[in-house]
Formats: C-alpha cells, sequence, structure tokens
C-alpha cells in the first residue's frame, strides 16, 4: 500500500510541476551542447592530432604530451607563477572586503554609506580590456602614477617591466576591481545579525569596538568559512583576462599562467594536442579541489548545495 501511494504521489507532483521542468528543458540542452558534448574534444590529448586527419584519424600517442609538458621546465615555472598570483588574490580577496565590509557596517549616514558602496562595486562592471589599457598608460615609466612618486622626491617604480612588481601590480589591480563585489556578500550576512545580540551587549556595557569582536565578527565567520573554502577550488585561475591585457615581453617569464599559455599553444602555434594536454591537467585538478572545498564547507561551515 505505502508503495503505491507513493508512486501516485510522486506522478501526481510530476503533472504539477512538469511546466517547470519544460522552463529548465532549453538550459539543460544549452548546457549539453556547449560544455558536455565538446568534452569528447579532450581525446585530442592523447593523440598527436593534425586538423586535417580529424579525431578518428590523428596517430594515438597515449601520455606522451602528458610527459612533455611535466619535463619542460617552462611549464613547471607557469604553474609556479600560476599559483602564486591565484593564492595572493585569494588572499587578499578574503581578507580585504571582510575588513571593508565591517567598516562599512560601522557607518551610521545611509546616504554616504550607500554612495561609497556604489563607488567601490562600480570597478566590477568594467571590462580587463579598458582597464589593461588604462592601467598600462598609468603605470608606465612615464605615467601618472610615477609621475607623482617622482614628484614626492622618490625613484620611479617600473611596475610594468619587472617582475615582482608586475605580480604585485595584477594582485592590487584585481583587488581594486573585485573587492567590492565581495563585500556584498559580508554586507548580506551582516545585515541577517540579530538586533538583540546588539542591545544585549550594549547593556552589558560593550562599546563599538567590543561588540564588534564578540557579536560582529563571530556572526559572519561562517560565512568567511564557506567563501574560503569555496575559493581554493580557483586556485588554479589567476585570471587569464587581466594577465593577457596586461602582460609583456619583459615580465613573461614571471607573469605567464597556464591559461595564457593554453593559448599561446592552441591558437598561435596550432599545438592542438599540448595545448589540451595541459588544458585538460588544469581542469582535473581544478575539480578534485572543488570536491575537496566543497567537502570542508560542509565539514567546517555546514553548507550543502545538495
Amino acid at each position: 500500500m505505502t508503495r503505491k501511494k507513493t508512486t501516485f504521489s510522486e506522478r501526481w507532483n510530476l503533472r504539477k510541476t512538469w511546466p517547470l521542468h519544460v522552463f529548465l528543458l532549453p538550459s539543460v540542452l544549452l548546457l549539453l551542447i556547449y560544455s558536455y558534448v565538446p568534452m569528447m574534444g579532450i581525446v585530442i590529448a592523447f593523440q598527436d592530432y593534425k586538423p586535417y586527419k580529424g579525431i578518428t584519424g590523428s596517430d594515438w600517442v597515449g601520455m606522451k604530451h602528458f610527459i612533455f609538458m611535466f619535463q619542460d621546465e617552462r611549464v613547471v615555472q607557469i604553474i609556479a607563477n600560476t599559483l602564486i598570483i591565484a593564492l595572493s588574490k585569494m588572499v587578499m580577496g578574503w581578507i580585504v572586503p571582510l575588513l571593508f565590509a565591517l567598516l562599512l557596517n560601522e557607518v551610521r549616514i545611509a546616504f554616504f554609506k550607500r554612495t561609497i558602496q556604489t563607488l567601490v562595486y562600480l570597478p566590477h562592471f568594467l571590462s580587463w580590456v579598458i582597464l589593461g589599457g588604462i592601467l598600462t598608460d598609468m603605470l608606465s615609466e612615464k605615467g601618472l602614477i610615477n609621475q607623482f612618486i617622482a614628484g614626492l622626491g622618490f625613484t620611479p617604480v617600473f611596475f610594468l617591466g619587472d617582475g615582482d612588481w608586475f605580480r604585485v601590480t595584477l594582485v592590487v589591480s584585481d583587488l581594486w576591481k573585485e573587492f567590492g563585489f565581495g563585500t556584498i556578500i559580508y554586507l548580506a550576512a551582516l545585515a541577517g545579525v540579530n538586533p538583540s545580540l546588539y542591545e544585549a551587549a550594549e547593556i552589558d556595557g560593550a562599546n563599538r569596538w567590543k561588540q564588534t569582536i564578540n557579536v560582529t565578527i563571530p556572526s559572519i565567520i561562517p560565512v568567511g568559512v564557506i567563501i574560503a573554502t569555496l575559493s581554493l577550488g580557483n586556485v588554479l585561475n589567476a585570471g587569464f583576462d587581466q594577465v593577457f591585457n596586461m602582460m609583456n615581453p619583459i615580465v613573461k617569464d614571471k607573469a605567464e599562467i597556464i591559461d595564457t599559455y593554453v593559448y599561446q599553444l592552441g591558437l598561435t602555434q596550432a599545438s592542438f594536442s599540448l595545448a589540451t594536454a595541459v588544458g585538460l591537467f588544469k581542469s582535473v585538478i581544478s575539480f578534485i579541489l572543488i570536491a575537496v572545498t566543497y567537502r570542508m564547507a560542509v565539514k567546517f561551515a555546514n553548507y550543502r548545495i545538495f
């Protein structure tokens, strides 16, 4: 009896919800066509792929391209560049939005608070094609920033010609562009803090600083843990758009990342098999990291998607 009842209930629910499934159908089809069907192309990584022969006619070489990839010192340096840049962005992209959200939360003038929030959020909508050109002009040897530094009596800094300074420039400019977007998440978490906690702390004699330490920060720490753990899945994503638009041959040794290397191999050198092997390596590592960090988010912050 229970089995028949459950089956009938499921059929009844399907009758009521079938329009929702129909609405989802175009999205599912697009996902299959543009995300899953192209995955069959990863077989190129194990072939000596020739476009005129196609996938079925190209010679099978097994792990040849993967072995070459790990024996190439340039690839090792590129992976190191990617990790350094990506981890630096992740750390700064976690700390700065959190601190800024805490400071902005203390502003009591609503108009001023909304204005500041809007101004720091605007750079998120700018393309790196635009920002890359602006920053290249401003940070050049005779750009506005170096003219200001020289005016103060200091030696101008070659931001775009020194590898170490170029990495710093990448991290700082990415932080300036994106920290406003990250702040919104923390402000949303702060809006959900129970006001009675502040009232109780105030009755106990806590000032604003102690309220922040004992009420505000503990309340948003779970959100911070979720963001930090899930962001580890992007440890190999150092920002193709930014690096591609700002990198130059002088700093290429310390600035080239996996994505720009794959672009160069696949589109400029037509080394399709090696480019696919490097891209597949990155995808597999990213998938493993996403799975691990999701389990960490479940364990430490009780965060679940399903």
